[in-house]
């Protein structure tokens, strides 16, 4: 494609999350401030330090897959993907044709792979039953594990199961960078429209990792809150008494398409996908430098690549995990980004009410900006009740904030330093 890059239009939205299994729900219980955090249900959790999480709930996967044959190939976080998918698709009001398949494009961020706790204790009981292990008992029929368990471990699982339920035949593939890869696979969707590699694209992020290996992994790393006795607390981005992360799963698809071809179709637009940044800090596998090295970089590309001038910037959604050193180095990052003007900016973290959905949550964050441009409405950061002296920023609290959004920033930071930043413009200050 030559000539200027094309504007990028988000014309539909999927969620389903531990606030609720469709956008509305979600939008419904984050304006509500409530909590998705709870005990544990999927196992039995009585014996780890950590018993809560952020459960999507009341999830019925025969309602996501009509085809019951894709069930036997979808583990937990594919079914939400799917489900989510799906609403998006009928949001936007348009879903991919035989004629035009091959103009359509998927890009996801997809989370922990490998098999899961059940497919591995029968490895153990199968190969190791008296402490030696033993190959040979792989490959016989006494041999009891789910065979199709090593084809849904894949990283590209999901995407095919997406790409095999919806007919999508154009450029496909799947992003895994810890928690950044729901917005990075966003923003490599933007791209593939700007450069005229796909004419749509469903993209977005997914991750399930409440499970006994999950959680064991989060807990030996220290990264969790063991507030088990109240868990809508749990969760307090930016409060200087936050002792951990509350883990979550969920999935989050939108649809992008050319501004002028939305236009012309006269499909709703929630806002301009206008830009996004990437870097990688390296500093440690699960803190960002205290400098917020690495987010500068990541906010600053954001604002470059969109056209927007710092102080156009009215809402930030934060990644603000709720973690001591993370939520410093990302308050340390906004001041040196923006100036004087970070003090005029709407800032929430939304995993103070649905918890960290990991693979997917930068992708539910990017619609939860887009749904704040599109309403006027910025969400609350929940339970901020003494904040930490070094995260000054102007934090929502209390009740949302009406207020018009020019442009937002969505932050995402993963374990390894994978930072992503994208920035999101009001469709008025694109027509205008």
């Amino acid at each position: 494609m030559t000539g200027k890059p094309r504007r990028v239009a988000i014309t539909g939205l999927g969620l389903v999350t531990p606030l609720g299994n469709d956008v509305a729900a979600t939008w419904d219980a984050l304006l509500a401030g409530h909590s998705g955090v709870a005990p544990i249900t999927h196992f039995d959790a009585s014996g780890f330090p950590v018993r809560i999480a952020a459960e999507v709930k009341e999830f019925d996967p025969r309602h996501a897959i009509e085809d019951r044959k894709l069930l036997k190939y979808a583990n937990r976080s594919h079914v939400l993907a799917l489900a989510a998918a799906e609403e998006a698709l009928r949001d936007a009001g348009i879903r991919p044709e035989v004629s035009d398949a091959t103009r359509w494009a998927c890009v996801v961020g997809t989370g922990k792979t490998g098999l899961g706790f059940g497919e591995l204790g029968e490895v153990h009981r199968h190969c190791a039953p008296d402490g030696h292990f033993r190959p040979d008992r792989l490959l016989t029929d006494a041999f009891a594990m789910d065979p199709l368990a090593f084809c849904r471990s894949q990283t590209s699982a999901g995407l095919a199961l997406l790409l095999q339920r919806f007919g999508i035949r154009g450029y496909a593939t799947a992003v895994h960078t810890a928690c950044a890869s729901g917005s990075q696979a966003v923003g490599t969707a933007m791209k593939l429209i700007r450069r005229g590699t796909a004419d749509y694209v469903l993209a977005g992020g997914f991750d399930s990792m409440i499970d006994p290996i999950g959680l064991a992994s989060f807990c030996l790393l220290g990264a969790l809150s063991t507030d088990n006795e109240t868990p809508e607390r749990a969760s307090r981005p930016f409060d200087a008494t936050r002792n951990g992360f509350v883990l979550g799963e969920g999935a989050g698809l939108l649809v992008l398409e050319p501004w002028d071809a939305a236009r012309r179709r006269g499909a709703r637009i929630y806002a301009e996908l206008a830009g996004d940044g990437n870097s990688l800090s390296s500093y440690r596998i699960t803190d960002s430098h205290p400098s917020g090295d690495g987010p500068i970089q990541a906010m600053r590309q954001a604002l470059t690549t969109a056209g927007v001038r710092p102080e156009e910037v009215d809402y930030l959604n934060a990644h603000g995990t709720s973690t001591l050193m993370n939520d410093r180095s990302e308050c340390a990052a906004v001041r040196a980004v923006f100036g004087s003007h970070a003090g005029q900016i709407g800032v929430s973290s939304t995993k103070s009410l649905m918890g960290h959905l990991i693979a997917g949550a930068g992708a539910v964050e990017a619609a939860v900006c887009a749904l704040a441009i599109h309403h006027g409405v910025q969400p609350v950061n929940a339970n901020l009740a003494a904040p930490d002296p070094e995260c000054d920023l102007d934090f929502v609290r209390g009740q949302p904030r009406v207020r018009r959004i020019r442009a937002a920033l969505s932050n995402s930071f993963g374990f390894g330093g994978s930072n992503s930043c994208l920035a999101l413009r009001n469709p008025d200050e694109v027509e205008g």
